[in-house]
């Protein structure tokens, strides 16, 4: 038998015991919306699934550190030419950046009055007072001191004729490029290779120049001596000591790889770079690698004690590291700090303990990052 109930005069549904004609409890909207929150914040929080978990293991791992660098000029053998003497360029024998140069060569000649003074008191005293050693040997010695040759004076007292012209000769091996002309941009900081042009472009000092006493003309960059300059990223500088052994592989000339230490850790970062530099310094004068040329390297730092988990068991989002803890009937996320990352494991610097289980593959329990959060 049915059973009808009169319907009011707007037709609204009886409300018998908080419920309506049709038995359904009435339930306010804040009621309604911290249920949905509730229910919300639980799936956020909590996975339901079966995958396989692991364990943080206590270990310690020899690592290996890729990283990437740079040949560069060794700059302790970056020398100076200047002038002794003030005066003009009389003859340039150099005539373009990178040039290359040997010890003794004769890079250029000085039109000096000084030198010219000097040479006629030397000469009057060898024709006047010969005997007057003292003063005769004062004489050369000043000479010697602006920079005349021994061969140059001894041509001097032979002919008694003045020579007012000094040549010049490099007292270094290398390329030459002239004074000021620093390593532009990034080369500054890593030693490559002064100069912003081509190979052969002219350089400035020209002749009939006039030069100051002490001026500086010249720089001569020797390429027997080179360095590796390798770029450190956070969470490898606190692994690397100085003498650590290094493996560098130049890209450009792979079957010139050779072996060093690392020498040096450089107290600061570089303009626009926030990772750390290690120098490696080697010996180029038989390999011959070009400087600006880019390698591979691999560091072998000291062993390193700690917790480990897989790789896959950690998600990354953004600035933060995630792994998932079983807990009744699925996962919960949880963020933990990392370090150093070796073959397929990673370390586990805090948020875990050796012994404590997470699941195998973090990946596998997200569609997106969007849904995760997290408990600090």
């Amino acid at each position: 038998m049915t059973l009808l109930l009169a319907g009011c005069g707007n037709g609204a549904s009886r409300k018998v015991d908080g419920k309506d004609s049709m038995g359904k409890m009435e339930m306010s909207d804040s009621a309604m919306r911290g249920m949905a929150e509730d229910l919300l914040l639980q799936a956020d929080r909590l996975v339901i699934s079966s995958v396989p978990v692991t364990s943080v293991t206590r270990d310690t791992v020899q690592p290996e550190l890729a990283v990437l660098g740079t040949i560069g000029y060794d700059t302790r053998l970056q020398n100076t030419i200047a002038a002794r003497v003030s005066g003009r360029i009389e003859k340039l024998y150099v005539r373009y950046r990178y040039q290359h140069v040997r010890q003794g060569q004769r890079i250029m000649d000085i039109y000096s009055p000084e030198l010219a003074t000097g040479e006629q008191e030397y000469l009057f005293l060898l024709k006047n007072d010969p005997g007057n050693t003292t003063l005769i040997a004062a004489a050369r010695q000043r000479l010697l001191l602006l920079g005349v040759g021994e061969s140059q004076l001894a041509e001097v007292a032979k002919t008694g004729k003045a020579s007012p012209t000094l040549g010049v000769y490099s007292p270094y091996t290398g390329h030459i490029h002239e004074a000021g002309n620093t390593m532009p941009g990034p080369a500054a900081e890593t030693g490559a290779a002064p100069g912003s042009g081509g190979m052969t472009e002219e350089l400035t000092v020209k002749e009939g120049m006039y030069l100051e006493k002490g001026q500086t003309v010249f720089q001569v960059f020797n390429m027997d001596r080179g360095w590796v300059l390798l770029r450190l990223f956070p969470g490898q500088e606190s692994l690397v000591r100085k003498g650590d052994p290094v493996e560098v592989v130049p890209e450009t000339a792979p079957d010139k790889a050779f072996r060093g230490r690392v020498d040096l850790l450089e107290p600061f970062f570089r303009p626009g770079d926030q990772s750390l530099t290690a120098r490696v310094y080697f010996d180029n004068s038989s390999r011959d690698i070009p400087i600006g040329s880019a390698v591979k390297a691999t560091i072998r730092p000291g062993a390193v004690a700690g917790n480990w988990l897989p790789k896959t068991a950690v998600l990354s989002l953004g600035p933060d590291r995630v792994v998932f803890l079983p807990t009744d009937g699925g996962f919960r996320a949880h963020r933990v700090v990392t370090g150093l990352v070796e073959g397929d494991r990673i370390q586990v610097l805090s948020g875990l303990s050796a012994g404590d289980a997470a699941a195998a593959n973090a990946q596998f329990l997200v569609d997106s990052e969007d849904f995760i959060k997290v408990k600090s």
